[in-house]
């Protein structure tokens, strides 16, 4: 779509050539194709080597955007981004067609197939699941009944999905106007789920805003486990039930999750760590260590806390 054609639909104006524009990325992913944008300070180093072809900015922030990238002037840049993303978002159609198989597939009649979706050999996939346009599951996955992938997802190899598991779904990400209206950000990444994976019933796995959500090799997800847009989740990983994961949180290799604990958006775990179960994970964490509480802390020191606080309700008796 033409830089113009954007901007009129959206409302800005700019000055410059007039781009052909093929989709929407973050600032240090953008190439001159795509649109980027800035919506919070702390970002501005991104912005100072941002590759984008034009950005959605703050009129004060001018001074720090390459040469090279078209500036699209706007008070209301998240919101210009959500109401860009809906122009690139994926035309759902509920038209479909026969995969391509390889050998010894075991396909239950009803299972719904888009278009474009292909299957390695051995796949086996029970009654009532669906498969969206450009899927590609690997050979000797299994998936059982009532399983949903959306569309253009990667499934790897000697894969279990259990009951219910939806992969691909939206994130939740919305932009709000000066009236407080919700606008939805179409979220036109996708979602990738490597080798050797399992993923326990009724589990959520959301697709990128842009770029991946990712399952890396190897990871054991229990049931009841929500997974938000843009993470990336490590070799190895183990996640007990009702835990969840706020979108754009990537985790180093082997780490373990216990049950109902939540992590915040936008962090890390490193390799190694262990987080106790029902803890709320609000910043970043080094590895190697196993931690607790909310917020989460070291173990060793919340088991401490937790003793001085008994302590002193046994004094009050």
């Amino acid at each position: 779509m033409k830089l113009t054609k954007i901007c009129q639909e959206l409302n800005i104006e700019f000055s410059g050539e007039d781009i052909e524009i093929t989709g929407l990325h973050t600032l240090t992913e953008a190439t001159p194709s795509q649109i980027s944008f800035l919506n919070d300070k702390k970002y501005i180093h991104q912005l100072e080597t941002t590759k984008a072809g034009a950005v959605f900015i703050e009129e004060k922030y001018l001074n720090f955007l390459p040469e090279t990238t078209i500036a699209l002037v706007t008070d209301e840049v998240y919101l210009k981004l959500a109401l860009a993303s809906k122009l690139f978002a994926y035309k759902i159609e509920t038209k479909g067609e026969e995969p391509t198989m390889g050998e010894g597939c075991d396909i239950d009649r009803s299972v719904s197939f888009g278009k474009g979706v292909t299957l390695g050999d051995g796949v086996t996939i029970m009654a009532g699941s669906y498969i969206g346009d450009g899927v590609t599951v690997g050979s000797n996955t299994l998936i059982y009944p009532n399983v949903t992938i959306y569309h253009h997802s990667q499934i790897g190899a000697n894969c279990i999905f259990h009951a219910g598991v939806v992969i691909g779904s939206d994130g939740y990400g919305f932009a709000h106007t000066k009236a407080g209206e919700h606008i939805k950000i179409y979220q036109n990444g996708n979602t990738i789920i490597e080798d050797s994976v399992e993923i326990g019933a009724n589990t959520t796995i959301d697709r990128a805003v842009f770029g991946s959500t990712y399952i890396r090799k190897g990871t054991k997800l229990d049931n009841l486990i929500q997974i938000g847009h843009n993470c990336d989740l490590g070799e190895n990983a183990l996640m007990a039930g009702q835990a969840g994961i706020a979108g754009s949180t990537t985790t180093g290799k082997n780490v373990i999750i216990g049950g109902q604990s939540a992590i915040a958006g936008h962090i890390h775990i490193g390799d190694s760590t262990t987080i106790a179960g029902r803890s709320g994970v609000t910043k970043s964490l080094e590895g190697g260590k196993t931690y607790a509480g909310f917020p989460a802390i070291e173990h060793v020191s919340w088991l401490k806390i937790q003793a001085k606080i008994a302590g002193l309700i046994k004094k009050k008796r």
